[in-house]
């Protein structure tokens, strides 16, 4: 059997584990030959593909980003896109699709499965915001990113006297702000789910500021006050998948509560250094459990599933089931965190 392997969407720590080790196991193991689609679903599309055996997988597991390429192509908006792909995996000799991706990547694969074609998903997302699994690689090391800056930022911010906000990733869950939040000692944890009060985030702020501590807000990009909107950027374009692209909330922030409070305040975006570099240890594993699980569903002729974790195992669940709608952050969770507020 030959079977191709894509990353699609954003870079995401852990993506090469997951190559290596379905490579590794499809190849040793089950005798199987690979072939990589570079630059998302742009690969099969238009037939940009590179060599992909163990040779190539060597060394890789270490490293961020994703060695085929990434992108934010989305087939279906494409005349002919699905026609293309068929085509061009016929043309190339595969008999099966490893996609690796979050929600926009994983809906496009489901879609393909629909129509006939042997597709195994592999959840990918710092956001864990896909559903059916419990964790997604790249989530942890996200968080770990986060915190280590909120650490730091809380020496300046009490050296300086000062108010910090960090922004962090979260369009429309507040996963990485919540677990970020909770790890660093944050003061004020800001999320998409729940809009916030300005008035109430002042008080938090002052009210550390009355105990001699500098206060730390963090803020998923996706938080908006109340009866407000997100903060988008202004010469924001729609991507391929409909997104715009959010960002501002932290500077918002940091211009009311100096208006409101009469303190010094400065907003830190953490933007693109959350995916990037070395994926922790625990994502290395979670994503090598992955490629090794992905790789033996389709070597069993499964079709249309996601690989995912739920405890502490490795399952198949249906690729519609992991798409049909955005795990986000349950209110309880949110909860638990208000009591260190202030």
């Amino acid at each position: 059997m030959r079977i191709g392997i894509l990353t699609g969407g954003g870079d995401c720590p852990g993506l090469n584990a997951v190559i290596r080790a379905a490579v590794r196991k499809g190849t040793e193991v089950h005798g199987h030959g690979f072939v990589g689609y570079r630059d998302g679903w742009r690969g099969p599309l238009e037939g940009l593909t590179r060599p992909l055996g163990v040779p190539e997988v060597r060394g890789i597991l270490p490293r961020g980003g994703t060695i085929l390429g990434s992108s934010r192509t989305n087939p279906l908006k494409v005349d002919g896109g699905v026609e293309r792909i068929t085509a061009q995996l016929a043309h190339d000799g595969v008999d099966a699709l490893i996609a690796i991706g979050g929600e926009d990547t994983l809906g496009v694969a489901t879609e393909l499965a629909a129509r006939g074609l042997t597709v195994v998903g592999v959840p990918k997302t710092i956001d864990n915001d896909l559903g059916a699994t419990d964790y997604t690689f790249g989530f942890d090391t996200a968080v770990t990113i986060a915190t280590e800056a909120i650490d730091r930022l809380h020496t300046t911010a009490e050296s300086h006297h000062r108010a910090l906000v960090v922004e962090v990733m979260g369009r429309h869950a507040g996963w990485i702000a919540l677990h970020a939040g909770l790890a660093g000692g944050a003061n004020v944890i800001l999320i998409p789910e729940r809009p916030f009060d300005l008035d109430e985030v002042c008080r938090y702020v002052e009210r550390r500021f009355e105990l001699e501590y500098a206060p730390i807000v963090v803020v998923a990009e996706g938080a908006v006050p109340v009866a407000g909107q997100a903060a988008v950027q202004a010469d924001a374009a729609l991507d391929a998948f409909g997104h715009v692209r959010l960002g501002g909330i932290g500077a918002f922030l940091e211009r009311e509560i100096e208006a409101r409070t009469g303190k010094e305040a400065r907003a830190t975006v953490l933007g693109h250094v959350q995916r990037g570099g070395t994926p922790t240890a625990y994502d290395r594993v979670l994503a090598t459990r992955f490629g090794l699980h992905a790789v033996d569903a389709v070597h069993e002729g499964a079709t249309g599933v996601m690989v995912a974790l739920q405890g502490t195992s490795i399952v198949r669940v249906p690729l519609e089931e992991a798409t049909r709608e955005l795990k986000t952050v349950p209110l309880e969770r949110y909860l638990e965190a208000e009591v260190f507020f202030g």
